[in-house]
């Protein structure tokens, strides 16, 4: 069973001590906006701890910015879930129904008859815009129309019916994995201004690869049976069993080497950060927030995997929701979609 598979990622974890008054206020969230029901919808969406992942992944946010870190993590995962049905095998209503979410990332506002999702992301993008950087705000606006824009592709993946070869399954993965929103959250929530010159230089940028590509694939791996029982094609280890005509085993042996290769990158990388920094002429300021902008990334990888390894969402899945029907109890991204 893929949740017995052990990944060892060198990084310390740490927790928020606002844990539990976040758990408070991101329940009171999704009620508000209509993101998650009552009854068994709520206790479903209760088990799989949305706010723990945020006060592990974010570890030094507290107050309003961890309430922005959780809201959005709850965001991904209901909003993810509602292409678990019928949208999910259909990828021109995909794209129409990702289309609202990226209109709002370029300024529409939901009308008084929006559906949950709408309301809950532009609540999201809007706290999270607000007295942010201007170029933090354009990266940003990018990266979350990669992420909408790629769950139609994941759909063109499930009618294909096999797994895509590996460049392709990277492309698709990484932008509904949407993994490079929790590391530009993170800077939000730290306070911190990565200057371009060293975001954009090639340390920070394979590092950053490293830790979306790190997350992604102990996630494929955990979400394997659940994935699996619903026709999804986009996971690493299908690739590569797909790839090499391997057999369940190798693969996530393979799996798990690409993780390790990939977190060795990583630490190989970080230690010429400083040299970076000096050499571009940075302040002590500046390379305070590049050096923090690391222990981000160190934080959302070590953090994410102290959360998936725990949650229900991934240890009870299959056995909590059928894979006949949808992944969800409640459709909140509008009935003219589903």
């Amino acid at each position: 069973m893929p949740q017995d598979v052990e990944f060892h990622l060198p990084f310390p974890v740490s927790c928020s001590p606002d844990l539990e008054g976040v758990r408070r206020r991101n329940l009171a969230w999704v009620r508000r906006v209509g993101l998650v029901g009552e009854g068994r919808a709520l206790e479903w969406y209760a088990s799989w701890d949305m706010p723990r992942l945020a006060a592990l992944g974010f570890p030094y946010a507290r107050g309003g910015m961890l309430d922005l870190c959780a809201d959005a993590m709850a965001f991904f995962f209901v909003f993810d879930d509602q292409f678990d049905g019928v949208l999910g095998w259909a990828p021109a209503r995909a794209a129409t129904a990702c289309q609202r979410m990226i209109d709002i990332v370029h300024g529409a506002l939901p009308g008084p008859d929006a559906d949950p999702c709408s309301v809950a992301f532009a609540d999201v993008w809007a706290r999270s815009t607000d007295g942010a950087h201007p170029g933090w705000v354009a990266r940003v606006a990018h990266e979350w129309e990669y992420y909408f824009a790629a769950q139609a592709h994941e759909a063109v993946g499930r009618l294909r019916g096999v797994p895509a070869d590996m460049e392709t399954y990277l492309q698709v993965r990484r932008g509904i994995a949407g993994t490079d929103l929790p590391l530009s959250l993170g800077e939000r929530a730290a306070g911190i201004t990565v200057p371009a010159a060293v975001f954009h230089g090639p340390q920070l940028r394979i590092m950053r690869q490293a830790a979306i590509d790190v997350t992604l694939m102990c996630n494929d791996v955990y979400s394997l049976e659940k994935e699996e029982a619903r026709g999804d094609m986009d996971n690493l280890v299908l690739v590569v069993e797909h790839a090499r005509r391997c057999t369940r085993e190798e693969a996530i042996a393979e799996a798990r080497g690409e993780v390790r290769w990939r977190v060795t990158r990583f630490q190989e990388l970080a230690l010429q950060v400083p040299g970076l920094c000096a050499l571009l002429g940075l302040s002590a300021r500046e390379t305070a927030d590049v050096e923090r902008y690391a222990e981000i990334m160190r934080a959302w990888m070590s953090g994410y995997h102290a959360w998936q390894t725990r949650t229900d969402r991934y240890t009870r899945a299959p056995h909590v929701l059928p894979s006949t029907g949808p992944g969800h109890f409640d459709r909140v991204l509008g009935a003219d979609t589903i």
